[in-house]
């Protein structure tokens, strides 16, 4: 039996469970910012080079497809809305309740709320620049199809959304034991 309880002491369950709730939501908020700033650098990227290469031939392109920037950006503003978010469901629990199940519940709400955001708004990224390229390129090519290209760019920019929206509802289950 004593062999039975050192493994059970020693797994990663038992690891997890000694780290603080505080550690978890801080990971979440970080997770939140930094990888939806990385999602927009990344689609900002990708956007970017594209219109640069296309503006060469078609210089008239560079004004109007700014918009694909934009919409990249937004993913970054996303995260930091969010973290804002995250950050003020924070509160100050006596050592004395910091493992209770509700502490455990409210920090583990916090990270996955943060991993939700930070992962749906680092694809959102990518897809609004990826979108955000073909959209420079086509309308190099024909300038018609502009306006075409630029409403799926803003259907693909609703990821983002999506997951502000579901990491907001997942944030609501945290709540911290009373004092």
């Amino acid at each position: 039996m004593s062999g039975a309880a050192a493994i059970h002491a020693s797994s990663w369950a038992a690891a997890l469970v000694r780290i603080s709730p505080y550690t978890f939501s801080a990971i979440g908020i970080a997770i939140s910012i930094g990888v939806s700033v990385l999602g927009a650098a990344w689609g900002i990227y990708i956007t970017g080079s594209s219109l640069i290469g296309a503006a060469i031939e078609a210089p008239r392109i560079t004004s109007k497809n700014l918009i694909s920037v934009i919409f990249c950006e937004a993913v970054a503003i996303y995260g930091v809305i969010v973290a804002i978010i995250l950050q003020t469901k924070l509160e100050s629990v006596p050592s004395s309740k910091m493992y209770d199940p509700e502490s455990l519940r409210a920090g583990y709400a916090i990270f996955a709320s943060g991993i939700i955001v930070g992962f749906a708004n680092l694809v959102c990224g990518l897809c609004v620049g990826i979108i955000g390229s073909s959209c420079a390129l086509s309308d190099a090519q024909n300038s018609t199809l502009f306006v075409k290209i630029l409403v799926i760019e803003i259907f693909g920019s609703a990821l983002g959304l999506f997951g502000v929206i579901v990491g907001i509802i997942m944030s609501a289950q945290a709540t911290w034991p009373t004092k």
